[in-house]
C-alpha cells in the first residue's frame, strides 16, 4: 500500500471516529441531559404546560388560547371568549401567525368593524365600551390571555348565562388576573383557559 494512501486512510479513520464521538456526544447524551434537567427542574413547561380539569384530564395548555364555541362555530355565552385567532382555523399552533395586515388594510379595517359590533351585542355593551384585543388577533394567533377591560365586558353575559351572582364571576376574573411581569413588562392579563375552568367547577 501506498504511503499517501495510506496517510488518506490514517485520516479518514479520525474523521470517522471524531464524527462518532461527536454523535455520541451531541446527538445522544447532550439531548438526553438537557431532557432530564427539563424533566426535573422544568416539568410543566418542558411537557407544553398543561392545564388540567378537577379530575386531573388535561384542558388545555397555558400557552396556548383556545376557542369556546358551539358546534356551529357561535360563542358560547357561558365562557369568557378569547381575543380573535389568524392561526389556521384558529388557535392551530401548527399554524402560529398574524393576518399580515397593515393597520390602514381596508380588509382589517372592515374585520375590525365587524368584529367590534358583534363582541358589542354579543357582551350588550357600547361599542366604545369594545376593547382592542377583542377585534384584533395577536402576533402569533395563540394568546391564551385577554385583558381585564376585555374581561370586564363579558363578566355580566357570563353571570346571566350561568345564573350565578355577579359578583362571583367578577371575583374569579380577579383571581385569574395576572400583573406585568416584574411589575412593569406588558400589561396585566387575565388566563381565559383557566378562568372558564374555575366558572365550570362552580357548577
Amino acid at each position: 500500500m501506498s504511503r499517501p494512501l495510506t496517510r488518506n486512510l490514517k485520516k479518514l479513520w479520525i474523521a470517522v471516529r471524531i464524527m462518532l464521538i461527536l454523535t455520541v456526544l451531541l446527538g445522544i447524551l447532550y439531548p438526553l441531559l438537557i431532557t432530564g434537567i427539563g424533566q426535573l427542574a422544568f416539568n410543566a413547561q418542558a411537557n407544553g404546560s398543561p392545564v388540567r380539569r378537577a379530575d386531573g384530564s388535561v384542558a388545555g395548555s397555558a400557552l396556548i388560547g383556545q376557542s369556546f364555541e358551539a358546534a356551529d362555530g357561535s360563542p358560547l355565552p357561558q365562557y369568557f371568549q378569547p381575543r380573535p385567532s389568524k392561526a389556521g382555523d384558529g388557535y392551530d399552533p401548527i399554524a402560529s401567525a398574524g393576518s399580515n395586515l397593515g393597520p390602514e388594510n381596508r380588509m382589517l379595517v372592515a374585520e375590525i368593524v365587524q368584529r367590534k359590533k358583534q363582541v358589542a351585542a354579543f357582551n350588550g355593551v357600547e361599542e366604545s365600551e369594545v376593547p382592542v384585543d377583542a377585534v384584533t388577533a395577536s402576533g402569533s394567533g395563540l394568546d391564551p390571555d385577554i385583558s381585564p377591560a376585555y374581561a370586564g365586558i363579558q363578566a355580566r353575559r357570563v353571570a346571566e348565562a350561568r345564573g350565578i351572582p355577579l359578583s362571583e364571576v367578577e371575583a374569579l376574573v380577579a383571581r385569574f388576573t395576572s400583573s406585568p411581569d416584574l411589575g412593569y413588562l406588558g400589561s396585566a392579563r387575565v388566563d381565559v383557559l383557566e378562568l372558564n375552568l374555575a366558572l365550570d367547577e362552580l357548577g
